[in-house]
C-alpha cells in the first residue's frame, strides 16, 4: 500500500467520506447544511464528498418534501444513506437445523428461513441443506446473490481465523472442515465463520438482553455446553479461538458424562437427545425421585462449568441460551448455586433471542465487517448500485 502522509489529499478525502457517510447513516435524511453542521466540514467539502458517495451508490438524493407550507425559491436538496445498496446474511449451522437471516446495510432484517436437518447428516448433506435455505430466502426476498456484501456464519466447534473448524465434535465430519472455503464457493463476498456461542454472545449484546452490558457471558446450554464472552464490549475468542469451551471441563478428571448424569436407571441414558432430556425434566417436575436426582446432577455440572468462567472473567451478566434454557427450573438453581461459588455473583437471565441468537450474531459479525470497510480510511469507499 502507498505510504500515507499527514498532508496526503487522498487520505483526507477518505476520512471526509467516512465522516459524511457516518453522519448520513445516523439520520433518515439531511441537507447539505445539516451535514456541514453534523460533521464540522466546510460546505464545498461536503458537496464534493456527497457527490462522490452518490457516484459510489451509497447515498441518494431524496425527493423534496411536499408537506408543510410552500416556500419560495428552490427547496434544499436532501440526501440519505442507501441501506439497500447491499445485503448481508447471518447463517447458523446446528446439529438439528440450519437457518439464515437476511438484512440490508443498516442491519434491518428483511427475511428469515430455517430447515431441520438430521443430527447424523454428513457435512456435505448439511451444507447442501444450508445452500437450499439461502437460495429460498434470497428468492422470497427478491434479492440478487450479487448484492451480498458479507456473510456471517455461526457453527459449533473451535474455529480458526480462516474459517477452518479445528475441532468440532457436535457435528459429523466437522473437525478439520474448511468451512469458510467451502461456503466461499457459493458467494462472491467475504464469508466470516465464528463459533456459535461467540456469535450468540454478540447477538445478545446487539439486540438481546445484554444491550446495556459490556461484560457478559453467554452460555449455550446443552448436553455439552459452550460459552461466548464479551469483555469491555469486545468478543473474547482467546489465542486459538477456544475460549469458552466449558463443555470440555469433564475431561479434567471428571469422568461422568451427560449420559450418566441424566440417567434415571443404572444404565446410561440412551438415546441422548433433547427429547430424552426433556422427558427426564418432566418426570422430575412430577416428583420422580430418580429423575429429580438426575436433574440436580445435570444442573450442578452446568453450574460448575459456568462458575469457572464467572470466576475468571467477573462478568456483569450471564445469559443462558440453547435448548436447556427452555427447560423449567434451570434458571433459579443456577442463580442460587452461582451465589455459593462466586465471589461476586453476576445477574443470570434467559436469552431473549431464543433460536435466533446464533444467526443474529452471525449477521452482526457480517455487519461489523461491512462497517469496517465503509468507514475505513486506508482504502477508497466503494459501493454497488
Amino acid at each position: 500500500m502507498t505510504q500515507l502522509t499527514g498532508g496526503d489529499p487522498s487520505l483526507l478525502r477518505r476520512i471526509n467520506s467516512a465522516v459524511v457517510l457516518h453522519a448520513l447513516r445516523g439520520t433518515d435524511c439531511a441537507t447539505l447544511t445539516e451535514i456541514t453542521r453534523f460533521t464540522g466540514l466546510s460546505r464545498p467539502t461536503v458537496e464534493g464528498v456527497v457527490e462522490g458517495l452518490i457516484e459510489a451508490g451509497l447515498v441518494v438524493e431524496t425527493a423534496a418534501d411536499e408537506g408543510g407550507a410552500r416556500r419560495q425559491g428552490r427547496p434544499a436538496r436532501r440526501f440519505r444513506f442507501r441501506a439497500e445498496a447491499g445485503h448481508l446474511l447471518g447463517l447458523e449451522i446446528g446439529p438439528h437445523r440450519v437457518a439464515a437471516l437476511l438484512s440490508d446495510l443498516d442491519g434491518r432484517v428483511l427475511g428469515a428461513q430455517a430447515r431441520e436437518v438430521d443430527e447424523t447428516a454428513s457435512a456435505d448433506e448439511r451444507l447442501d441443506r444450508l445452500r437450499g435455505v439461502v437460495a429460498e430466502l434470497l428468492r422470497r426476498a427478491g434479492v440478487a446473490r450479487g448484492s451480498l456484501r458479507a456473510v456471517g456464519v455461526g457453527t459449533p466447534g473451535i474455529v480458526e481465523t480462516d474459517g477452518t473448524v479445528r475441532l468440532g465434535t457436535a457435528l459429523p465430519q466437522w473437525t478439520g472442515l474448511h468451512l469458510g472455503e467451502r461456503l466461499g464457493r457459493s458467494f462472491t463476498c467475504p464469508v466470516l465463520v465464528e463459533n456459535d456461542a461467540n456469535a450468540a454472545a454478540v447477538a445478545e449484546h446487539w439486540k438481546g438482553v445484554a444491550t446495556d452490558s459490556d461484560d457478559l457471558v453467554f452460555v449455550l446450554a446443552g448436553l455439552s455446553p459452550g460459552a461466548g464472552s464479551l469483555i469491555g464490549g469486545r468478543l473474547h475468542r482467546g489465542y486459538g479461538g477456544a475460549a469458552g469451551e466449558i463443555g470440555a471441563l469433564h475431561l479434567l478428571g471428571r469422568e461422568e458424562m451427560p449420559e450418566t448424569l441424566l440417567s434415571t436407571t443404572d444404565e446410561p441414558l440412551h438415546p441422548l437427545d433433547e427429547q430424552a432430556v426433556a422427558e427426564v425434566f418432566a418426570l422430575a417436575r412430577e416428583g420422580d425421585q430418580r429423575a429429580g436426582a438426575a436433574v440436580d446432577r445435570f444442573i450442578q455440572r452446568l453450574v460448575h462449568d459456568v462458575a469457572a468462567l464467572v470466576l475468571a472473567l467477573d462478568p456483569e451478566l450471564v445469559v443462558i441460551g440453547g435448548w436447556a434454557a427452555g427447560l423449567d427450573g434451570v434458571l433459579e438453581p443456577l442463580r442460587r448455586e452461582l451465589a455459593r461459588y462466586c465471589l461476586r455473583p453476576p445477574q443470570v437471565v434467559l436469552s431473549s433471542l431464543g433460536e435466533a441468537a446464533v444467526s443474529t450474531g452471525a449477521l452482526r459479525l457480517a455487519l461489523d465487517h461491512v462497517e469496517a470497510q465503509l468507514f475505513a480510511v486506508d482504502g477508497s469507499v466503494t459501493g454497488r448500485r
